[in-house]
């Protein structure tokens, strides 16, 4: 972890203060600013890709994020990472966006068209994106891996080469 100085000099009372140097340091940490949390999302379907890239929002059944959210907090990003069905693309990281919002609907909300079924009042977490962005260089996934859902930093999507890279937070 890297240690971030803001002027801490000591205790008020002159003590020197080294403990309270590391509990600052280490409250940051674990509060650390909400625009360095990235979330590593799968995408598996052409549609899912198209939402994304025209209309800004991906979707999350609540019951499937609910604990990663609550342990490592609401993502400010959303990166992407595709399957086979991508074709050159596939196995990679090539894509991620601002969070600008996070609602809860239900699915009949997100595709009012669609026919109802057992799904359609499942609730889901609506994350509204800004425009995708192609990443510098993918990143890649040098074995099979199954992948839901990866929490990690920005700091660590703008320096991975492979997926493995994006563990540990």
């Amino acid at each position: 972890m890297k240690s971030v100085r803001y002027g801490f000099r000591g205790n008020r009372d002159g003590s020197g203060g080294y403990s309270r140097a590391k509990e600052v340091r280490s409250l940051y940490a674990l509060s650390m600013p909400q625009r360095d949390r990235v979330l590593v999302a799968i995408l598996n379907n052409q549609p899912d890709l198209t939402i994304a890239r025209e209309q800004h929002w991906y979707r999350i059944p609540v019951e499937t994020i609910e604990k990663v959210f609550q342990k490592h907090g609401m993502p400010q990003w959303l990166a992407f990472y595709q399957t086979k069905v991508f074709g050159n693309e596939a196995y990679s990281i090539n894509y991620m966006a601002q969070v600008l919002r996070i609602t809860t609907v239900t699915r009949s909300d997100l595709f009012p068209h669609e026919p109802v079924n057992q799904k359609t009042q499942r609730q889901y977490y609506k994350l509204e994106l800004s425009p995708l962005q192609s990443l510098a260089r993918p990143i890649v996934s040098d074995r099979f891996r199954r992948v839901t859902f990866i929490p990690t930093t920005l700091e660590r999507l703008q320096t991975a080469t492979n997926l493995a890279d994006l563990h540990g937070c």
